[in-house]
C-alpha cells in the first residue's frame, strides 16, 4: 500500500510518499481502509522533532491523527464494529497515522461517520471538534448566558468552538483576521474583533467568563488578556508552548488543554453534524501525495482553514 512517512525528523522534505506493508490488526484493533485524513499543525511539530517529549513516535512514522474510512478487517475480540462500517476517529498520537491507504485503530476510539456529508470530508473534524468540546465544556464548564472570548477563532478549532459555544447559549466574542472573519461570522459569533487592526483589550467592553486561547501568541500577550476575565472565570489555552496564566487573587482559573480521544463525545458530535447543528468546514482537499506541500505551507504560515487529505485507495 501507499503511505506518506518520515524516516528522520526535519523539514517537509523528509516526508516520503512510498510503498509500505499493509498492517494487520491485533487484539482489540481494526484495520480501516482510509478515505481521508487531515492536516493538523501538531503534525508539523511532530515531523520537525519539536514535540518528541509529549509525542515520542517511532521512526519511520506515518502522520495523520484524524481518519475517516471504512472498517476493512477486525482483530481478535472486536465486537462493537463490523467490516464495512463507515467510521471516524481521533487516532493515538504516537501510533502510525492515517496518511496511508490503510491504518490500524483501537476499536474503542471509533465513532460512526456522519451520513450527511461525504465520507472524506468527515476527516476534517475529529481532533479539532473534540478540542473545542473538551475546552469549552470539560475544562471551562461553559453554561448558557455566559460570555466567552475565543482568541484565534479563524483557525480550524475556532470554528467549532464558536458553533458549540453559541449552541450552548453563550455570548461569543471572536478574534479573526479579515481573511477568516466571514467564516467566523457564519459560525455564529456575536462580536468579531479584527486583531490585526484593533487592540483586543480596548474592543471587549465587558468582562468575559471564559477566555479560550487558540492563537500562537507571545506569553506576555496572553498574560495581558487575563484582565478581560471576570472574577471567578477561567482561562483555557490549547497552545502547549505557551504557559496558561490565571489570577489567583480574583479566582481566575488557568487550564491547559490536552485533547484526548473520546468515542462517546465524537459520536455526539457526529450526531450534531447529521442534525445540521454543527457545520464541518473544509477549506480544500488534496491528494495524499501532496501532503508534504501542505506541511511546507504550514511552516510558512500559509495554511488557512482545514485541509483534507484524500486517499485514492489502491489496496
Amino acid at each position: 500500500m501507499k503511505a506518506v512517512r518520515f524516516h528522520q525528523y526535519g523539514g517537509p522534505d523528509v516526508l516520503i510518499h512510498e510503498d509500505v506493508e499493509q498492517p494487520v490488526p491485533g487484539a482489540g484493533e481494526v484495520r480501516v481502509r482510509v478515505a481521508a485524513t487531515s492536516f493538523n499543525p501538531v503534525d508539523g511539530g511532530i515531523r520537525g522533532g519539536y514535540l518528541q517529549g509529549p509525542f515520542p513516535v517511532t521512526l519511520p512514522h506515518t502522520p495523520g491523527i484524524d481518519v475517516a474510512g471504512t472498517v476493512d478487517a477486525l482483530g481478535d475480540g472486536v465486537q462493537d464494529v463490523a467490516v464495512g462500517d463507515a467510521v471516524v476517529a481521533f487516532l493515538p498520537m504516537t501510533a502510525d497515522g492515517a496518511a496511508a491507504e490503510y491504518v490500524i485503530a483501537p476499536a474503542d476510539v471509533l465513532a460512526p461517520a456522519p451520513t450527511s456529508i461525504p465520507l472524506p470530508d468527515a476527516a476534517a473534524f475529529p481532533m479539532v471538534a473534540l478540542t473545542a468540546w473538551q475546552a469549552l465544556f470539560d475544562d471551562a464548564g461553559l453554561t448558557a448566558g455566559q460570555r466567552v472570548l475565543v482568541n484565534g477563532a479563524g483557525g480550524a478549532v475556532g470554528g467549532y468552538a464558536v458553533q458549540l459555544a453559541k449552541r450552548a447559549g453563550a455570548h461569543v466574542i471572536a478574534t479573526a483576521s479579515a481573511r477568516s472573519g466571514e467564516r467566523v461570522r457564519a459560525a455564529g459569533a456575536d462580536e468579531i474583533v479584527d486583531h490585526t487592526t484593533t487592540a483586543l483589550r480596548e474592543a471587549v467592553a465587558e468582562p468575559v467568563d471564559v477566555l479560550l486561547n487558540l492563537a500562537r501568541i507571545a506569553p506576555e500577550e496572553l498574560e495581558s488578556l487575563v484582565a478581560l476575565v471576570a472574577t471567578g472565570g477561567v482561562v483555557v489555552n490549547t497552545i502547549p508552548t505557551i504557559p496558561t496564566p490565571g489570577d489567583e487573587a480574583r479566582d481566575v482559573r488557568a487550564v491547559g488543554v490536552f485533547v484526548r480521544s473520546d468515542a462517546q463525545q465524537l459520536t455526539e458530535l457526529t450526531a450534531l453534524v447529521d442534525r445540521g447543528e454543527l457545520r464541518v468546514d473544509v477549506a480544500r482537499r488534496v491528494p495524499l501525495a501532496e501532503l508534504p506541500a501542505v506541511h511546507a505551507e504550514d511552516d510558512a504560515g500559509a495554511v488557512s482553514g482545514k485541509v483534507v487529505v484524500v486517499v485514492e485507495n489502491g489496496g
